[in-house]
């Protein structure tokens, strides 16, 4: 191999890596703008949610329909995307339990425990 072809390779690399980045960025902070209530996560995660989303969206159409070959950097493909990491983004809250209260004590109602406890705070309850 030539050094031109190795430098070509590694542009294209590199430009695909920034593509991937930026495109799950844009899918995961779709998918958090969808889903109701507080997100856990920053920036990071976000970008790892929207390109793990894209590649389970791409991957279930793809393997739904036959001979479709899907470019994630499309219209069909965003959607995809971003409906799939709207679902990692679903399972995460329901497996982590912040869809659900924890308890009620008589005229007091604990609302949604946070590990964080500057964020907890009793709620009279009606």
């Amino acid at each position: 191999m030539t050094q031109d072809q190795i430098m070509t390779i590694a542009e294209q690399a590199a430009n695909e890596m920034l593509l991937w980045v930026g495109f799950g960025t844009l899918v995961g902070l779709a998918a958090k703008a969808v889903m109701p209530g507080r997100d856990p996560g920053g920036a990071v995660s976000t970008m790892i949610m929207g390109i793990g989303g894209s590649v389970i969206g791409c991957g279930v159409l793809a393997f739904f329909w036959d001979g479709l070959v899907i470019s994630p950097v499309s219209i069909v493909g965003s959607v995809v995307s971003t409906a799939g990491a709207f679902t990692l983004l679903f399972f995460y809250k329901l497996l982590s339990g912040s869809f659900f209260a924890e308890a009620e004590d008589g005229d007091y109602f604990l609302h949604r425990y946070r590990r964080n406890r500057r964020r907890r705070r009793m709620v009279r309850g009606t």
